[in-house]
């Protein structure tokens, strides 16, 4: 039998525990309100994917960040990738990847599995979870409307990989002036029509210049910049543009970090006021880092 006064001091425990947490809840919106403030009419461009779009946890998380950046009055736009799903359906299909320099020689037969997968699933997922939460998202590939033109990567030996020539921000603005999230898929054609995969980083990165946006973010795999790369606590919170090249120049950026970096000083180069690094892993890493006053990536600046 418990005693009246065991029950009277649990409840006296909950109670306390319930104001607590709404304690937390309140300091947590309060620090976050000068940041929705700022970024209220401000494009965000958001680079997706990596662990974030292949734990279904994850996932939930990244879209209802990106649908309460919409409802607070940012301007998200979203650029995906999709490698782990196009290895799927290349197995499944049994086409064998082919790789040169660390990259993936893309054939036609490869890069009509790339268009499937990237324009006809993964884009339409991220679009319907977003949608489901009731934030109207539009779904585009650089196809649309010819809003991305490509021209090959390098000298070409890795096939039908490309690079961006051209961003038409034209197909992008009326989208985001009547409310509408678009959700851009990476693959974009030449000016003879030939369609081309391109790193979904380097896409953000240009789309972010050319809509004039305030922040571009990648969610990777990775904490983001450290200064020693096997100590997680060496992570760099913020840094300078020339900071950022110094860092390449003497190699302490360098593997897949290197072309994210890069992709981040030309955005910033551009004109875009700061570019984020941001672990994808994370559950609600958006928001973080964002809406809170120490961030959990690393964000690069031109110049502060």
């Amino acid at each position: 039998m418990v005693s009246n006064n065991y029950q009277s001091e649990k409840g006296n425990s909950d109670s306390i525990n319930h104001v607590n947490n709404d304690a937390i809840r309140v300091s947590v919106l309060s620090e976050a309100l000068p940041y929705i403030q700022k970024f209220s009419g401000r494009r965000i461009v958001i680079k997706y994917g990596g662990s974030a779009m292949s734990k279904e946890s994850l996932k939930e998380a990244v879209f209802r960040d990106i649908a309460l950046l919409s409802c607070v009055g940012a301007q998200p736009v979203v650029v995906h990738g999709g490698g782990p799903e196009i290895n799927q359906w290349l197995s499944k299909l049994q086409i064998t990847s082919k790789f040169q320099d660390g990259l993936r020689v893309t054939d036609s037969a490869t890069m009509d599995v790339v268009q499937m997968v990237l324009i006809g699933r993964v884009n339409k997922q991220i679009v319907n979870g977003i949608n489901q939460l009731g934030s109207p998202s539009v779904g585009l590939s650089g196809i649309d409307g010819g809003l991305i033109e490509a021209r090959p990567w390098g000298d070409g030996r890795h096939g039908l990989v490309g690079e961006v020539a051209r961003i038409n921000p034209d197909v992008i603005e009326p989208l985001l002036s009547k409310g509408y999230i678009p959700v851009i898929s990476s693959v974009a054609p030449s000016t003879d029509g030939t369609s081309y995969n391109i790193n979904a980083d380097t896409v953000a990165g240009e789309i972010a210049a050319a809509i004039g946006a305030e922040k571009l973010i990648l969610l990777t795999d990775t904490l983001g910049i450290l200064q020693d790369e096997k100590d997680p606590s060496s992570l760099i919170q913020k840094i300078r543009l020339q900071e950022a090249r110094s860092l390449i120049e003497e190699g302490t950026v360098h593997g897949g970090m290197k072309p994210k970096t890069e992709c981040c000083i030309r955005a910033l180069a551009q004109g875009v006021s700061a570019a984020h690094i941001v672990d994808g892993r994370i559950s609600h890493a958006l928001l973080l880092e964002i809406f809170t006053d120490k961030g959990i990536g690393t964000m690069i600046v031109s110049r502060g």
